[in-house]
């Protein structure tokens, strides 16, 4: 499969029961068995449910080109952790993404950067993507911001560093003033933060990918254009119809760029 010349990702949170998760990603895998964009590999879609319903969902997607990882992990590969999920334990299933680092998990969960950082090195110490969410809490500038999100991300990267783990991080860039808002930030400002993102690119022996969260839905994509590499989606794609609008968008793209590059 060729490298994705956008990424989407949808993290399902804890809004789904069960049920609600299988039947969204049966319809979900429907549409990626059959859109020549998913099929191809220009875009790449990764889905994140709940813990409990990982199995099922794997199995959902199994005969597709969608990659399923988990919402979170645990910093530590083994051992007396109750009540966490070891990246070992996530690799064995077949997941191949972690999300580390959300704004809930540092706000509701009091974590930590050094905290963020054993859960990104588990992460490539596993052989899973990180999505290392990074964003400002209040609304400001777009220099403070991109000043901000490279503080974390250097914190983010430090254990990685330290146990001289390599490999290919997400970042996914979520102002936290703007998750569960009514609209995304605006246009521009998402855009010069990416760009301001996509200078990290030359950090030793990782390498990045940009992609935009926080109230992301149908229509951003194709205003954004080529100035991110693809969304991070929640609530807005819970209904299997905004997702295929936004593949749609993300197709267009693909395709826009790949005209570019002849």
């Amino acid at each position: 499969m060729t490298t994705p010349r956008i990424t989407l990702g949808v993290s399902l949170k804890m809004y789904f029961s069960y049920q609600q998760t299988l039947a969204w990603s049966e319809e979900v895998a429907a549409l990626a068995r059959h859109h020549p964009a998913i099929v191809s590999g220009e875009v790449g879609l990764f889905v994140l449910p709940s813990f409990p319903a990982l199995p099922a969902v794997l199995a959902a997607f199994a005969d597709t080109n969608v990659v399923v990882g988990a919402q979170d992990l645990c910093q530590q590969d083994n051992g007396a952790w109750t009540g966490e999920v070891s990246g070992t334990m996530l690799a064995e299933m077949g997941c191949g993404f972690a999300e580390i680092g959300h704004a809930e998990r540092r706000r509701y969960y009091g974590e930590s950067d050094e905290l963020i950082a054993a859960k990104l090195a588990a992460s490539l110490r596993n052989g899973l993507t990180p999505v290392l969410c990074l964003g400002e809490p209040d609304q400001g500038s777009s220099q403070s911001a991109i000043a901000l999100c490279r503080q974390q991300l250097d914190a983010s990267l430090q254990a990685a560093r330290e146990q001289k783990l390599s490999g290919h991080v997400i970042l996914a860039y979520e102002p936290q003033w703007a998750i569960g808002a009514a609209t995304s930030a605006p246009d521009d400002f998402i855009a010069e933060v990416c760009h301001g993102l996509r200078e990290f690119s030359g950090l030793g022996e990782f390498t990045f990918s940009v992609i935009y969260g926080g109230s992301a839905g149908p229509g951003l994509l194709s205003r954004l254009g080529h100035r991110v590499g693809g969304l991070f989606l929640g609530r807005f794609a819970h209904q299997p119809s905004a997702l295929a609008t936004i593949v749609d968008e993300a197709a267009a793209l693909a395709k826009t760029q790949e005209a570019s590059w002849q």
